[in-house]
């Protein structure tokens, strides 16, 4: 029973692994998925020849648009990242360079201050301080 068991868990592990890696390929063009969706209304709704060519043009517009949208999503995320990155790199020297002022004491004292905010996720002055950090005092992972 154990047997059939481990069996049928293994074969549903190895079926589900397949078809995650049938997904990880390249993303259809958009020709395509026009083509794809076409013949699919085409068939559900037994479409003529001229129904079914200005249904693709539609659904090929609608595509492109799609993808450029998309492509305009990911420029947006890219420009936000790095201006994030930069804002990071910003915050570490003006870590830095308090810290050269900060005498010992001082600095434990500063460090504490630190931990102790409220605010979480946020440093004194409201600055937000680098999440791997953050994650790092809190005892969190990555």
């Amino acid at each position: 029973m154990k047997k059939i068991i481990l069996t049928l868990g293994l074969m549903a592990f190895i079926g589900l692994s397949a078809m995650a890696q049938q997904r990880g390929g390249e993303r259809p063009t958009p020709e395509q998925r026009a083509t794809k969706m076409t013949e699919k209304m085409a068939e559900e709704l037994s479409l003529s020849a001229d129904q079914k060519k200005q249904i693709l043009e539609i659904n090929l517009e609608r595509a492109k648009k799609m993808d450029q949208d998309r492509a305009e999503r990911m420029k947006e995320t890219e420009a936000r990242k790095e201006e994030m990155d930069s804002r990071r790199e910003e915050m570490k020297k003006q870590d830095e360079r308090i810290k050269a002022v900060l005498t010992e004491e001082q600095l434990g004292k500063w460090e504490e201050i630190k931990l102790s905010q409220k605010d979480r996720g946020r440093r004194p002055g409201g600055q937000i301080e680098d999440r791997d950090e953050f994650r790092k005092r809190r005892g969190g992972g990555n």
